[in-house]
């Protein structure tokens, strides 16, 4: 179930090893931090436009190597070079929001041990799916700081178990405190990539995402056109909501092309997200956002075999719209990798991970979100000294 020493090095290369010593700053060094600090923030200063090109993303932190949506996770991501470190907010019973993938925390926290929550398992219907489990709006957020995170896929990231028990559930307050202070150790403005989750459900329980996640950005100077973060959701209605409370940069992610978004299903409109890459579709999205965030199969379809297919003109549309692209999700392992770059037959075993972001880099996209910062750091790198991919 776990790779080898050598091979893992092999493909993390001295970026994990510096982390493992507390060496942070890879990505732009400890001397231009303190540059960029007493020029007063970096390259934050011009806005997302300011970003480096292409944007390493930190997929709910560092999470091929920590458990996702911690401080230890966040944390790492920046040790390893990312841009950006992503959080997903869901609330607690009591309006708090935390950084969880989902407000179902059976796998992602030790909840099932706790005798005294026992009774709170239950099954809910959430955005029309069938879910059993724990749910954060059941708990308070003083009940849900009794709980501790844990690795979400032990049989692939068998590693990262070590670390369950570690890290608490952090509320949204707690990761904009933290990126300011790292902020200010690392003299560079820490980024966010923030998505409201299951908007249109949580304001039918009155629990609205994007009123308290605004008041939160307002207090942290996060509020701004130019504020080191983006927003983000896979319902457009949370995004343009948001966008009449802030000026924050926003995105909207788009899932597989046959599927519609949650609040469209209950709004009844009809379009699906093969009508939202549309060229009409995408002209709609830049009325209120200034970006998409798609899976990666919508710009490179994989066949039945899992192997990459022709290039759509998802890339050309949506920048010929003004909108930059931050696709989901590249990861290290085999299990997630496109058949081509997979070795050999264990799917927890690393495969051609940076000849996979080469491959997504060529298609001149703007960003990833990854789970492993570091081996999009390297495979960015080569698309980094002023020039765009010849197909960009």
């Amino acid at each position: 179930m776990t790779q080898g020493g050598a091979a893992r090095r092999t493909v993390l290369g001295a970026a994990v090893l510096a982390a493992g010593t507390g060496i942070t700053g890879l990505a732009a060094g400890t001397a231009s931090a303190a540059a960029a600090s007493a020029a007063g923030g970096g390259h934050g200063d011009r806005g997302y436009r300011g970003l480096p090109y292409p944007t390493v993303i930190g997929h709910r932190g560092a999470s091929g190597y920590r458990p996702e949506h911690t401080l230890g996770s966040y944390r790492l991501a920046l040790d390893l070079g990312a841009d950006v470190v992503e959080q997903d907010l869901v609330p607690t019973r009591d309006g708090h929001l935390v950084c969880r993938h989902e407000n179902e925390i059976g796998g992602t926290t030790d909840v099932a041990d706790h005798p005294g929550f026992a009774s709170r398992r239950t099954t809910k219907s959430v955005d029309g799916v069938s879910v059993t489990g724990w749910f954060t709006e059941d708990f308070t957020l003083a009940e849900l700081k009794t709980l501790r995170a844990k690795e979400r896929i032990p049989a692939v990231r068998q590693r990262n178990t070590l670390y369950d028990g570690q890290w608490a559930v952090p509320t949204f307050e707690e990761v904009l405190r933290w990126a300011d202070r790292e902020g200010r150790r690392r003299g560079e403005r820490v980024w966010l990539h923030v998505e409201t989750k299951h908007p249109s459900y949580f304001r039918g329980l009155g629990l609205g995402l994007e009123e308290p996640l605004a008041r939160l950005l307002r207090r942290y100077g996060r509020d701004g056109r130019d504020a080191a973060v983006f927003l983000q959701s896979f319902e457009p209605s949370s995004i343009q909501r948001l966008s009449r409370l802030v000026s924050a940069p926003r995105v909207v992610l788009l899932s597989a092309a046959g599927t519609r978004p949650w609040d469209f299903e209950q709004a009844g409109d009809p379009r699906t997200v093969a009508d939202l890459v549309k060229p009409e579709g995408l002209k709609w999205i830049a009325g209120f956002a200034q970006g998409i965030g798609p899976t990666m199969d919508l710009i490179l379809p994989r066949d039945a075999a899992g192997r990459l297919g022709t290039p759509t003109t998802l890339v050309k549309d949506a920048h010929a719209r003004g909108l930059l692209l931050h696709p989901y999700t590249a990861r290290n392992e085999n299990s997630f990798l496109p058949a081509e770059y997979r070795r050999g037959t264990d799917p927890a075993a690393y495969g051609d991970a940076l000849g996979a972001f080469r491959t997504y880099f060529e298609q001149g996209i703007d960003g990833i979100f990854t789970d492993n910062p570091d081996t999009g750091l390297l495979a960015a790198e080569a698309f980094r000294p002023g020039r765009r991919p010849v197909n960009g």
